[in-house]
């Protein structure tokens, strides 16, 4: 593998999974490890070297949940130098809802705990995650806008 004279960045992938309903919340983990053990996140983690996006965000989920998720969307690339401590990561953030309408999560891999947040009573967030989620519910509103005008 060719070297670089100039570091890279890591890569991570994190769903934004929204619950639709009269009061639409989303699926927010417990971190179990540092950086900001005990906050809550969105569920995501760290790209495989051999996987694509949407396939490594899925696999996170699916490990620091148990959920499945429906048809991903991309909301996009989150990079600001210091939204992780560990170092230079870049997220590309996807939204969407969970598979089944009773999604029951169950936390594992480094998640601690799993569960569903109102969208207007979210705790106080790890990472820049407020960011991406306030991304991912304009993307939302976005793509009901648009299948309303076209029916």
């Amino acid at each position: 593998m060719p070297r670089y004279a100039h570091p890279r960045p890591a890569l991570t992938a994190d769903v934004v999974l929204i619950a639709p309903g009269r009061r639409p919340a989303v699926l927010l983990i417990r971190r179990g490890k540092p950086p900001f053990e005990g906050r809550w996140a969105l569920p995501g983690g760290f790209v495989e070297i051999d996987e694509d996006l949407e396939p490594a965000a899925r696999r996170e989920l699916a490990e620091e949940t148990g959920l499945d998720a429906g048809p991903l969307v991309q909301v996009g690339a989150f990079g600001r130098p210091d939204r992780d401590p560990r170092g230079r990561v870049v997220s590309v953030a996807f939204t969407g809802a969970p598979a089944a309408e009773d999604a029951a999560p169950e936390p594992a891999s480094d998640a601690a705990e799993a569960r569903w947040f109102p969208l207007d009573e979210l705790p106080g967030l790890a990472f820049d995650h407020a960011e991406i989620i306030a991304a991912a519910a304009a993307e939302l509103g976005r793509r009901r806008e648009a299948q309303i005008t076209s029916a």
